[in-house]
């Protein structure tokens, strides 16, 4: 692998947003539109985390070949942040979605919390970098106990979020990668390529509309590309359309 110095990260700010299960990525993580929310503050030495539970290594051997393959569990990963916002929306975040707001206008705390089911979208910016995480469906509830040290620092509610599959999809969430080279063009192929050489794939079809295509009449039968978030696009002469060309 070669160094590549713009792939790396310091993070100067970000944010993290919310919006209903399965909303698409939006095309400018740095402007992102409704119907994503941003959660509002969160801490700025606990900026991010993310931990994971499962998969354990299982070796499966022949009599010929005692270590001939090793299978892994699923693995359930867990994105930490801590919210230091006590609003209603923050505290349900916290408490449960099912939290219900009394007649006095305090927050009650579930006996039996129900998570709250969105989307999910982190966005990081370092310089003229950005670094997204982006679930179509997540779960986020609390990763810890409650608890106030000191009266010089905010309070906070450590939240976490679970990705989970939706639909056929074939992962639970997506990550930006750092140092690669926007695409400007796309050559049909089965699949085809985009251009410059070494330019990172458009991450859905929103952000092909920038792209020129090559050709451009219609692509022949069964002609695409593959975006970042796995499906395939191609043009038909006038416009990107999803799936192989027909």
């Amino acid at each position: 692998m070669a160094l590549n110095d713009n792939a790396t990260l310091v993070v100067g700010s970000g944010n993290y947003l919310t919006a209903p299960t399965g909303t698409d990525l939006p095309p400018d993580l740095l402007a992102p539109v409704s119907p994503w929310e941003a959660v509002g503050h969160t801490s700025l030495e606990d900026i991010l985390s993310i931990s994971s539970e499962g998969g354990e290594a299982t070796t499966i051997g022949s009599l010929q070949n005692k270590s001939l393959r090793t299978k892994y569990s699923a693995r359930t990963e867990t994105i930490g942040f801590t919210l230091q916002q006590f609003d209603v929306a923050g505290l349900r975040l916290f408490y449960g979605a099912n939290a219900p707001v009394l007649p006095s206008g305090l927050v009650g705390v579930p006996d039996e919390p129900v998570p709250t089911v969105c989307g999910f979208l982190a966005v990081f910016v370092d310089g003229e970098n950005f670094f997204g995480i982006y679930a179509p469906k997540a779960e986020i509830y609390r990763a810890d106990d409650l608890s106030v040290g000191d009266t010089e620092t905010l309070a906070g509610l450590p939240l976490g979020v679970k990705p989970m599959k939706l639909g056929s999809n074939k992962w639970t969430y997506a990550i930006t990668p750092l140092g690669g080279v926007a695409a400007t063009g796309a050559t049909a192929g089965t699949p085809g390529a985009f251009t410059p050489t070494g330019a990172s794939a458009p991450s859905s079809l929103a952000s092909l509309s920038a792209v020129f295509a090559s050709p451009q009449t219609a692509w022949a039968a069964g002609e695409h590309v593959v975006l970042g978030d796995g499906s395939q696009a191609h043009w038909d002469g006038d416009s990107w359309n999803t799936g192989a060309a027909a």
